[in-house]
C-alpha cells in the first residue's frame, strides 16, 4: 500500500509540472452511489495523491440521464451498474474506453473483472470495471430446510407450504438456470428466449401449489423467515446475512446453478477531464484494506481481491461461508437486456400470478 502510495503521489507531482491545464485535472468529479466514496475515504485518498474529489450521489437512472444531458460532460468518473453501459454508449456515445494499462489488474477478482470487461464491451473497446457487487439467491433455514441447494429445490414436497419468492425477472432467470438451461445465452435470440421462459413457466405453474406467499417487499421476507411460516425463499445475499445475525441458522445460500449477480462499474465519462485522477481513485479504492472500508459502509462487496479478510469478523465468516472461490467464480453476471426480453418476461409473470 505505502508503495502504490508513492507512485501516485509521484504521478502527480509529474502532472503538477505541466501548467494550469493539468492543474485543472486534479478535481476528480466523481458521480456514484451512497456509501461507494465515504468521507474518510475521500479524506485518505486527497492526502496521499493530492487530488480533490467532488462527490454527487445517484443512481441509475440519474447518471444516465445526466451524462445524457451534456454528451458525457460534467464528470470525471461515474458508477453505473454494467447493465446500463454497453447500450447508452451505443445508443447516445456518453463514455470513453479505459485503459486497461491504466488500471491494476491484480487488485480484482479475475472472474469479476472478467465478466464486466465482456459485458461492457462495445465495437472491441471495454468501457467498464468492476466495483461493488452483489448477488439474488437463496435464503434457506439450514435446520429445518438443508436440501435446499438450488432455485428448484423451492419445489420440493419437504418444504411445500413453507418457501417464498418473488414474481419477478430474477426468479425466471434463476429458475432457468437451475432447470439447466442458459437464458443469458439465448438473449439475442428472441424466439430461444421466449422457448426457455414457456418452460419456465410450466414449472412456477406446477410449483405454485407449494409457494407460501410471493413476497413483495424485504420486510416482509424478513418477517416470513424470522417467523418460520417460511423456510427457504429467493432472496438478495444482504438479506441473507442480516438475518444469520439474528438467527445463526437461517443464512444466504448461493444456489448450486449459480447466484444472480449485477455490478455497479467505474466508467469514464465521454467529456470527462481528468482521467488521471479517475485512474487514481479506482486503484486506490480497489486497495483490500480500503475496499473494507467501503464495504463497511455500503452494506455490499466489492471485487477487490483479498478485501474480506479487512471486513468486520461477522461479515466475513457469512460472506465466506456464502461464497467459497467455487461459488463466487459460478456467479451469473447480469448482462444488457435486450429490447423485447421483458415484454416477454412480463406476459410470463402475469400468466404465473393468475394459474390457479
Amino acid at each position: 500500500m505505502k508503495n502504490q502510495s508513492f507512485k501516485l503521489s509521484a504521478t502527480i507531482a509529474v502532472a503538477a509540472t505541466l501548467g494550469a491545464g493539468a492543474a485543472s485535472a486534479d478535481t476528480l468529479r466523481l458521480l456514484t452511489w451512497g456509501g461507494y466514496a465515504p468521507e474518510e475515504i475521500v479524506a485518505k485518498f486527497e492526502a496521499e495523491t493530492g487530488h480533490t474529489v467532488e462527490v454527487t450521489k445517484s443512481n441509475n437512472e440519474e447518471m444516465i440521464a445526466k451524462l445524457r444531458a451534456t454528451g458525457g460532460g460534467g464528470f470525471d468518473l461515474a458508477q453505473p451498474s454494467q447493465d446500463r453501459i454497453a447500450g447508452p454508449q451505443e445508443e447516445f456515445g456518453i463514455y470513453k474506453p479505459i485503459d486497461l494499462s491504466k488500471i491494476d489488474a491484480s487488485l480484482f477478482i479475475p472472474s469479476m473483472l472478467d465478466a464486466t470487461k465482456g459485458n461492457t464491451t462495445v465495437g472491441g473497446d471495454v468501457y467498464g470495471v468492476p466495483h461493488v457487487w452483489g448477488t439474488s439467491g437463496l435464503v434457506v433455514d439450514t435446520a429445518k430446510a438443508s436440501m435446499v441447494q438450488d432455485y428448484t429445490d423451492l419445489c420440493a414436497s419437504d418444504v411445500a407450504g413453507k418457501v417464498s419468492y418473488r414474481l419477478k425477472r430474477p426468479t425466471l432467470i434463476g429458475f432457468a438456470y437451475s432447470m439447466g438451461l442458459d437464458p443469458f445465452a439465448a438473449y439475442g435470440d428472441a424466439a430461444a428466449y421466449e422457448d426457455i421462459m414457456k418452460q419456465v413457466e410450466a414449472k412456477l405453474i406446477e410449483c405454485k401449489a407449494g409457494v407460501k406467499t410471493y413476497w413483495g417487499g424485504g420486510d416482509e421476507l424478513m418477517g416470513l423467515m424470522r417467523s418460520g411460516e417460511v423456510v427457504a425463499s429467493m432472496a438478495w445475499d444482504t438479506g441473507g446475512w442480516k438475518l444469520n445475525a439474528d438467527n445463526a441458522d437461517i443464512t444466504f445460500v448461493a444456489p448450486a446453478s449459480g447466484a444472480l449477480g449485477w455490478v455497479d462499474t467505474f466508467v469514464l465519462p465521454a467529456k470527462g477531464k481528468a482521467d488521471d485522477a479517475a485512474y487514481a481513485w479506482i486503484n486506490f479504492v480497489m486497495q483490500p484494506e480500503v475496499a473494507a472500508m467501503i464495504t463497511a459502509a455500503a452494506g455490499n462487496f466489492t471485487a477487490s481481491k483479498g478485501a474480506d479478510a479487512f471486513a468486520a469478523d461477522d461479515l466475513k465468516a457469512r460472506y465466506q461461508a456464502s461464497f467459497p472461490a467455487e461459488a463466487i467464480d459460478n456467479i451469473k453476471w447480469y448482462p444488457p437486456v435486450p429490447a423485447g426480453l421483458e415484454a416477454i418476461e412480463g406476459g410470463v409473470l402475469d400468466r404465473v400470478k393468475a394459474a390457479k
